[in-house]
């Protein structure tokens, strides 16, 4: 009998994480670029960059970079430590969203609006299980919540709901776009993500994280 082959290792890997890590944060982008154009409801941590774009001017990619790296610096307290997937994370998407946005037609119809809407929460949960799985750093809206998870004690569901309640909220406030698509969003990212993240994870250790 000859002897197993030894499984690649992490760092034999890593050419494949990085192009899965920076193909997930750009395909999340065209995603994200398509809900925002069904008009429908955009995602959660959306709808609070929206109420900051209605106030403050600046774009939808300027202000998803600028909310990424705010959170980043809330990690420091809880003593998260970021990989260079969190920070590629916090600055990839928001560099192609509004590239995306403007390549991007709009549409009219409902239907296709509809269209726009249900396609881009179905491409943002295959491109969150491939960052993810990745394993190369949580982005930092992730960290944080994993971070006040062991801070506080709370459970998961209970801080992510808390979370995304409260930009939500304030982000509804400020004008930004609360609707069926928001709902949509929050209740199936969930069970897409489950789906794809087991076949996109790459196994092996956490190299660069």
């Amino acid at each position: 009998m000859t002897p197993a082959e030894p499984l690649p290792t992490a760092n034999a890997r890593l050419p494949r994480r990085l192009v899965q890590l920076y193909a997930g944060l750009v395909t999340f982008a065209f995603g994200e670029a398509l809900i925002l154009h069904a008009g429908l409801g955009v995602i959660p941590w959306d709808v609070f960059q929206q109420g900051l774009v209605t106030h403050w001017g600046l774009t939808m990619g300027t202000w998803s970079i600028i909310v990424g790296v705010c959170v980043l610096l809330l990690w420091i307290p809880l003593r998260q430590k970021p990989g260079i997937g969190t920070v590629s994370n916090a600055i990839v998407i928001g560099a192609v969203l509004d590239p995306m946005l403007r390549a991007l037609p709009s549409p009219e119809s409902l239907g296709w609006r509809a269209a726009y809407l249900v396609v881009g929460i179905l491409i943002n949960g295959v491109a969150t299980a491939a960052y993810i799985g990745a394993r190369l750093g949580p982005g930092p809206r992730d960290g944080l919540m994993t971070g006040l998870v062991r801070v506080t004690g709370r459970s998961v569901r209970f801080i992510r709901t808390a979370l995304e309640v409260t930009v939500v909220a304030i982000g509804w406030l400020l004008g930004g776009n609360l609707g069926v698509g928001t709902i949509l969003f929050a209740l199936s990212i969930g069970p897409v993500v489950h789906v794809f993240l087991p076949r996109l994870t790459v196994p092996g250790g956490s190299a660069l994280h």
